[in-house]
């Protein structure tokens, strides 16, 4: 059922209307804050007539939203004080920053986390200059922002991000405003669905509220201009019951806040009642949350007409609607009559104070939108209970000695990770927590959904702990969310498709690095990634499934901020996650295989190992009291147990040389220190890669990377690396590999290249290397799997 709020709704009493005049003038205040930031270096009270050298030489900003904006955050705040709820702001439309920051200062927060933006003139002059300006701060909400956990500099995440903020979070309200603008994005119009997964009794509510402004920076939006049934229609199928708000410009002020505020209630009313009957089981259907539409003209309250043309109301008003004010001196009249038509002596005392009845018309301390801990996770953050990964590990009397399925195994612990902690700790993925063999955690939860489930569903119920929705978009929105107001999670994905949410990861990457900066801004736990079903083992799924290449994109962002690990068994996994799990403000990327595999090190060696992050295998080496005569370096499971094959050949054919192998499991250890925390020093990378010696490194990613990460070492022109090279198909495993050079037989004809000496006296066993290779070819096309010995392959050990 769509609701619409028209007419002219009655005021009820003078108690109501004192209320909404109080709104009004908190509205109007936070719409001139917002003007006063686009445009203004001085006169920051207009105290005297506006000249040129009060304005910015340089005017950034977008006016288009922000009254929008600073009108719903008044309304919500009539409805906080009335019914003593907590909430949180989420702001789809970035470039609403200008209204966010004000309504920030306009209720204390700003001054109490910035002391020296005061909440006075001078402040007020601060706050204004520093506004999209040399040394201040973004025109988004950006961690700067109090009250913000999302910048929105990219659309598409806000109502994600919303709906991970709910999880967990019973009392709790989200209102999430998305733009129409936004909602045209892809990741945006899946997460109209997160409704299906959220539990109205153990989580908050999440309030969309879809802001209707009809134009993007040049065009009209689509949501804008479909019928209005035809808006409906789609708000309500995605599940929702709308309620519409319509704004006329040229309507009494009054009026409009009266039949806002009268929506308002019957949304939270609606919330309230639904909740109320989810407590008192009176209904087991999937509630139809309510959305709020408001439609309000883009850039309302502003100019409306500039050098002739038409601006309120049109997309003209998206960014400064007066763009010449240093330089024309009828735009400077009109920003000054602008500015003056909020009627700042009303709203401020002569010392820049905002008027004591202003702070009626807010919250007061916590319950503030921009003071809410909720907006500072680690605020709130309480560290996992873990249980000990040691009870989970693998039995290796020996290496090599067992197989087994590295995520089956650390399925197992995650299960009781969720266990310990069963509201602080969300697993997450794109349909695939079964396929990447982690499906132990279905012992002990299951997978959350409040849609209709049938008798031949497994593992569904609506209290489910572990979250799955075919959008890695929306998986990573939700744990985004999650960790942003203080929870912990993991988000498992196969290798290739992690991709897609390359864009949000830097939007992440670059709010962690802000946030570290910012004092008052507390650590959050890590955003962790296990990829899975990568790049060597996907024998059904082929080419499309193979892409190593996200481990490019991450060690892109501050090393400060990154971390790559490649754990090659069961064990040395288990060591790794319990590692990501405890750490902060880190984006972890773990690449582990689910394969039956070998396992290398056994619980003790796997923890010494993991601890260092790169170490010498002496087991599997035999240069121990000698000189080195190569180095075998190998990162990944597939590429460590092709290394390792390579080395037995190597023993059984050229017996003297002496081979050193060395394991990578922290890849950033490759790096130099003064390029990333966890580098290694150019002496201890000298002691394990002797600079006169040959290294082939076996890689799991594309092979340049590993360059591009050594390129300062001294042997770095000795180093010679084998990994993927983009080629692929449908074939065994082992064909994979031949495909790409990174096959043991391949590894030791690179050995006879370039270890001095060896070229000219084994040419005929490099030769007799590339015939295993064609044999081995041969059988798969012929039998359609690898020959026995390199499929049962073993360590001798």
């Amino acid at each position: 059922m769509t609701v619409t709020a028209g007419g002219g709704a009655s005021i009820r009493s003078r108690a109501d209307v004192a209320e909404l005049e109080r709104l009004d003038a908190w509205w109007r205040a936070a719409n001139y804050l917002s003007v006063g930031q686009i445009y203004l270096l001085d006169n920051p009270l207009l105290s005297k007539p506006l000249r040129p050298e009060h304005v910015k030489p340089r005017l950034l900003g977008h006016w288009g939203t922000t009254p929008g904006l600073t009108f719903l955050w008044a309304h919500l705040n009539r409805v906080l004080v009335r019914r003593g709820l907590d909430a949180l702001f989420v702001t789809g439309p970035g470039h609403g920053g200008p209204a966010v920051v004000a309504t920030a200062w306009l209720e204390g927060t700003y001054s109490e986390r910035f002391p020296d933006v005061g909440r006075d003139a001078p402040g007020m002059r601060r706050l204004f200059r520093q506004f999209s300006f040399p040394g201040g701060i973004p025109s988004h909400a950006a961690p700067e922002t109090p009250g913000s956990i999302h910048e929105g500099g990219e659309l598409g995440y806000s109502l994600a991000h919303a709906y991970g903020a709910a999880l967990d979070n019973p009392d709790l309200l989200v209102a999430c405003v998305v733009g129409d603008g936004e909602a045209e994005t892809g990741p945006l119009a899946t997460s109209w669905h997160a409704n299906k997964f959220l539990d109205p009794v153990s989580d908050g509510t999440v309030l969309p509220i879809l802001h209707l402004n009809g134009y993007k920076i040049a065009n009209p939006t689509v949501l804008s201009r479909i019928p209005e049934h035809e808006l409906m229609s789609l708000l309500e199928g995605y599940g929702h019951e709308p309620v519409l708000v319509d704004v006329d410009a040229d309507e009494d002020p009054m009026v409009v806040h009266a039949r806002t505020a009268g929506a308002m209630d019957r949304v939270l009313d609606r919330i309230a009642d639904i909740r109320a009957r989810a407590v008192a089981a009176e209904s087991a259907e999937r509630p139809r949350w309510p959305v709020l539409v408001l439609r309000s003209p883009k850039g309302w309250t502003g100019p409306r007409v500039v050098d002739g043309l038409p601006v309120e109301g049109t997309w003209r008003a998206h960014q400064v609607p007066l763009a010449r004010v240093r330089e024309d001196p009828a735009h400077l009249a009109q920003l000054e009559a602008w500015m003056r038509s909020y009627r700042p002596e009303e709203l401020f005392d002569g010392e820049g104070r905002p008027v004591p009845g202003l702070d009626g018309a807010a919250p007061s301390g916590e319950r503030r939108m921009s003071a809410t801990p909720h907006a500072n996770g680690g605020e709130l953050l309480r560290p996992l209970r873990l249980p000990d990964f040691r009870e989970q590990t693998v039995e290796v009397p020996r290496p090599g000695a067992v197989t087994a399925e590295a995520t089956r195994v650390l399925g197992e612990w995650v299960r009781e990770v969720v266990r310990a902690n069963p509201s602080s700790f969300r697993l997450v993925g794109p349909d695939e927590v079964a396929s990447n063999r982690l499906q132990a955690v279905f012992e002990v939860t299951d997978r959350l959904f409040t849609g209709e489930i049938l008798p031949t569903d497994e593992h569904l119920s609506p209290h489910g702990r572990v979250l799955e929705v075919l959008s890695e978009h929306l998986c990573e929105g939700w744990l985004e969310g999650y960790l942003l107001t203080g929870r912990h999670g993991l988000f498992t994905c196969y290798e290739a498709f992690v991709h897609i949410v390359d864009s949000m990861v830097n939007q992440h990457a670059k709010w962690i690095k802000v946030s570290r900066s910012i004092p008052w801004r507390r650590p959050i736990a890590a955003l962790n990634f296990l990829l899975t079903s990568h790049v060597w083992r996907q024998d059904h799924n082929g080419f499309s499934h193979q892409d190593p290449g996200f481990i490019d994109h991450v060690v892109n962002k501050k090393p400060e901020i990154v971390r790559v690990y490649l754990p090659p068994d069961a064990n040395t996994l288990l060591s790794t996650m319990d590692h990501c799990l405890r750490s902060r403000d880190y984006i972890n990327v773990v690449v582990a295989g689910k394969q039956e595999a070998p396992q290398w090190l056994d619980r003790d060696a796997a923890v010494a190992h993991c601890a260092r992050g790169i170490g010498i295998w002496e087991w599997a080496s035999s240069d121990a009291g000698s000189e080195t005569d190569v180095v075998l370096a190998c990162c990944g499971d597939v590429p460590t147990l092709e290394t390792l094959a390579a080395v037995t050949l190597l023993r059984r054919y050229l017996p003297q040389l002496r081979v050193r192998v060395v394991n990578v499991v922290d890849l950033m250890r490759l790096q130099d220190p003064t390029e990333h925390p966890h580098g290694l020093s150019d002496r201890e990378y000298d002691l394990l890669f002797p600079p006169d010696t040959p290294v082939i490194f076996a890689f799991h990613g594309y092979p340049w990377l590993i360059h591009r990460l050594t390129y300062r070492r001294h042997n770095h022109d000795r180093l010679h690396v084998r990994g993927y090279k983009e080629e692929g198909t449908t074939t065994t495993p082992f064909d994979m590999l031949m495909l790409n050079d990174l096959d043991r037989f391949h590894l030791v004809a690179d050995v006879i290249d370039r270890v001095p000496g060896l070229g000219t006296r084994h040419a005929a066993l490099r030769q007799h290397m590339l015939d295993e290779r064609l044999r081995c070819r041969e059988h798969t096309r012929r039998t359609g799997e690898d020959p026995p010995d390199v499929r049962d392959w073993e360590w001798p050990g």
